[in-house]
């Protein structure tokens, strides 16, 4: 996005969360590949989606430093749950630190492994589902939350134009390749509504019908 657009645009969005700009700051002064962090914009957007649907039970697959886990439980039900997975152990406390700056920790569910191991073991039902994981299991992450999601909820998918690497078809890379592929099978998909919004790096929303 050009400079000075993305500047107009921040400077007519609600301002960012004081704990939430903290946290982005040290995401990117303490790690490594510190932009997969949702920032500013897109945080506040997966935040204006989750307080419309109001979801009971929120999963999210990548939590990272814990920024989008944050906005998406602001807009629990009362008594909601958000579960969030990461495969990375060394990440918990750094974003454990933050979910209890927010007091959102009894909200939010930190839980540890491979998507594919612990989601097909949960008892909830989904409203809300969020994937921002390793871009080759993508599709493996679609085919087991259908199943956990409810008629009616929302899958939102981050990174579908992957740096407009979307467009090379004959890409080899083995990330570029996952997006392509997904982006392809939901494409086909019959029982689903779709879109991609162009913001950052392309933010897919899938509604189950």
């Amino acid at each position: 996005m050009d400079k000075k657009l993305e500047k107009y645009i921040l400077e007519h969005t609600s301002p960012e969360d004081p704990v939430l700009e903290d946290l982005y700051r040290q995401t990117h002064i303490k790690f490594v590949n510190p932009n997969m962090a949702a920032g500013h914009l897109q945080g506040k957007l997966l935040e204006f989606l989750s307080m419309m649907i109001r979801p009971e039970f929120i999963l999210e697959i990548g939590t990272f430093t814990g920024y989008s886990a944050i906005c998406l439980a602001k807009g629990l039900k009362p008594g909601g749950k958000l579960f969030t997975i990461e495969i990375n152990d060394e990440l918990k406390e750094f974003s454990l630190s933050y979910f209890i700056k927010t007091g959102l920790e009894s909200r939010i569910v930190q839980l540890i492994g491979r998507a594919q191991d612990l989601v097909p073991e949960m008892e909830q039902t989904f409203d809300l589902v969020y994937i921002d994981a390793d871009k080759r299991e993508y599709k493996e992450y679609y085919n087991i939350i259908i199943r956990k999601i409810r008629p009616g909820g929302f899958i939102i998918a981050d990174n579908t134009l992957w740096g407009g690497k979307v467009l090379d078809k004959s890409a080899k890379d083995q990330q570029t390749r996952g997006i392509i592929e997904f982006n392809e099978m939901i494409r086909r998909q019959n029982n689903i509504e779709k879109m991609i919004l162009p913001l950052r790096d392309g933010v897919m929303l899938i509604r189950v019908r």
